[in-house]
């Protein structure tokens, strides 16, 4: 019997925050379906043992620089011959009440969780331009649908920043390019230390593994979605509803 199609066969995707969490198992499913992968991280030993797992190039940068981003982007273009879609995973949580968390501190987030998302797409560009059925998701957050969870308020703010961008990045660039959010809850990652147990308002009462989310990363990534775009998608075990 011949061997079903891959779900990314032939495509070629970039992945930020590849080296670990939700990142790098969006990189090892998109591995398992056919993709050709450019990885990048700022953790130079933990994106190279992901990039040696998946057979992925891997390079190191650092999504708040913008020289070091379009670096990486060409040099992960030439590699692969093209990008036909991003994965814009990378991202930090800070805790803290309004008045612990600092100004820089909270620059600090936004540039991380919401900058960086636009500095990646904004490299990539040129080559999503001209590939087919180009796509572009990033992570959002759960926080960024419903910001009741107390003392993550920059964290809140950069989510939902990074949810409107791409609702503005799907009406620009439309209807060559698709850009969508997955919202995920809590998921069982080091971001979650210290809060394991707050799943007392989620519907499924656990919080998700990195691998449920990289599925959802795939379907909006894959040709399955191709009448999505601007969509806000909760991967978040009911938390937005319960």
């Amino acid at each position: 019997m011949q061997d079903p199609v891959k779900r990314l066969h032939g495509r070629r995707i970039l992945i930020t925050g590849a080296a670990s969490g939700i990142g790098r198992a969006t990189a090892t499913l998109f591995a398992a379906e056919g993709a050709a992968l450019t990885l990048l991280d700022r953790d130079a030993n933990l994106l190279r043992q992901a990039a040696q797992q998946t057979g992925a190039h891997a390079c190191e940068a650092d999504v708040t620089d913008e020289a070091s981003v379009a670096r990486a982007v060409a040099d992960g273009a030439a590699r692969m011959g093209g990008i036909d879609g991003v994965v814009n995973a990378a991202g930090v949580m800070l805790r803290g009440s309004v008045l612990e968390v600092s100004v820089d501190q909270w620059r600090r987030v936004l540039e991380i969780n919401l900058t960086g998302g636009y500095i990646v797409v904004r490299c990539c560009l040129p080559w999503l331009q001209k590939a087919a059925d180009a796509t572009i998701v990033n992570v959002g957050s759960g926080q960024a649908l419903l910001p009741n969870s107390p003392n993550r308020t920059a964290y809140s703010a950069s989510k939902g920043g990074a949810l409107n961008l791409t609702r503005a990045l799907a009406a620009e660039l439309a209807p060559a390019i698709r850009a969508n959010t997955v919202c995920p809850g809590l998921v069982d990652t080091p971001m979650a230390d210290g809060v394991r147990a707050n799943v007392s308002n989620y519907a499924l009462q656990r919080l998700a593994q990195p691998e449920e989310i990289a599925r959802a990363i795939l379907y909006l990534t894959s040709s399955e979605s191709s009448y999505v775009t601007g969509a806000a998608l909760a991967v978040d075990g009911g938390r937005s509803f319960h």
